[in-house]
């Protein structure tokens, strides 16, 4: 998540392109003067002036991405061939409200169930719309658990086998859970390390290889919690420092090798399971203060919100070593 409104730096994107990249990263870049690498290609240009800035991503099984807009309260399917397609706007909270730390009500994380259903997080500063949302197909947008109102929920993640959902708050240092078919959230994990030092804290969230992954925005930490037999929080582990502005990220493979979204900085960088971490994707392939990104098989899709460039919110794809 980007501060937007206050036009400072955010977020880390990271990926991984199939060729081979240089170590050191290139100087951010704009659209306009980008030339994509061979493997990295645009899926869509979308449009600035209607709001389009996608925070989030989830894919679909016919190639579609489903983003989040989040400040037009919007989620939005992108086709293959880059047409939009909004499913949905959220309420407008009431003029008194002010979003924590954001201002502006502010739409995040999103993810898709087996059968379509769409789960999404939307942060207002007001008790009435602030929570956890669900659209299922051809319906119409529901709140299914609330979130204090003083919450940022920021990213989410779903567990398909366990049927729950995570949700990481960026302004209150917490990971929430709630059963996938809604109700009221528990507060699953809460520890200094997911705490916010300055601005945002908690920020993306992963169910991978029983444990949920979670990067701090603040710190520039990947950490890991491991879910208990008992399906309690586990102490929490640091796994990668040094990742300022981290925001959304992404596994690639069995292991542990994750690709991370450095918005301000227009960068991807590889994370390895030992915490050490290169650029691979800069603006020069057409970043533009990258926000999130899905990987599915050899191919990372990258979702860039232009908070800062103000020039070319875009999605682009990019061919990827899944690794092992």
């Amino acid at each position: 998540m980007p501060r937007f409104l206050t036009g400072t730096r955010t977020g880390l994107l990271a990926s991984v392109v199939a060729v081979a990249l240089a170590a050191a990263a290139a100087a951010p870049m704009t659209t306009a003067n980008a030339t994509p690498k061979p493997d990295v290609r645009f899926v869509a240009h979308l449009d600035i002036t209607d709001g389009q800035r996608p925070e989030n991503i989830t894919l679909e099984p016919g190639g579609s991405a489903v983003v989040t807009f989040a400040y037009s309260r919007q989620v939005a399917r992108i086709s293959p061939d880059g047409r939009v397609h909004v499913l949905a706007t959220l309420p407008q909270p009431p003029v008194d409200a002010s979003t924590p730390a954001l201002s502006s009500p502010f739409l995040g994380g999103i993810v898709r169930a087996h059968d379509g259903t769409l789960y999404f997080l939307y942060a207002t500063g007001s008790s009435d719309l602030t929570g956890l949302w669900r659209l299922r197909p051809g319906g119409t947008p529901q709140r299914i658990a609330v979130l204090p109102a003083d919450a940022l929920p920021n990213g989410l993640a779903l567990d398909q086998h366990e049927r729950r959902l995570y949700m990481a708050d960026s302004v209150l240092g917490t990971v929430w859970r709630v059963p996938i078919a809604g109700g009221t959230p528990t507060e699953w994990a809460t520890a200094p390390e997911l705490a916010a030092a300055g601005f945002l804290g908690a920020n993306g969230i992963k169910i991978h290889n029983d444990a949920v992954w979670v990067s701090n925005l603040d710190k520039g930490t990947v950490l890991r919690i491991p879910v208990t037999r008992q399906g309690t929080a586990g102490p929490v582990e640091t796994r990668a420092t040094g990742l300022v502005n981290i925001d959304d990220f992404a596994f690639i493979g069995r292991g542990d090798t994750l690709l991370a979204a450095i918005n301000a900085d227009n960068e991807v960088a590889m994370v390895r399971p030992d915490g050490s971490h290169t650029v691979v994707l800069t603006g020069a392939d057409g970043l533009e203060n990258p926000t999130s990104l899905a990987v599915r098989g050899n191919k990372a899709y990258i979702a860039s919100g232009a908070y800062f460039t103000n020039t070319d919110p875009n999605l682009l794809a990019a061919r990827i070593n899944p690794g092992r």
